[in-house]
């Protein structure tokens, strides 16, 4: 199974369509074509290096809890 998880887009390249996001403080490179109204500061759903849909920063924070909460129970 894949997953989907949230980042945050801290810089956003020259053409556009690619940005630096971070996750747990890890930054990364992604492919931004499928969401191109995104801007500094949105959190986006981040599939296979894709960021494949906006999400509200509130969503971020709940998905961020779901997924420590599965970690911590395994």
């Amino acid at each position: 199974m894949c997953l989907g998880v949230p980042v945050k887009i801290i810089e956003i390249t020259e053409d556009k369509n690619s940005a630096i996001c971070e996750y747990q403080g890890v930054r990364r490179k992604v492919n931004i074509r499928f969401v191109p109204d995104v801007k500094i500061g949105d959190y986006v759903i981040l599939h296979a290096g894709f960021a494949i849909q906006k999400v509200e920063e509130k969503s971020a924070h709940q998905i961020y809890e779901l997924l420590n909460q599965i970690e911590r129970s395994q």
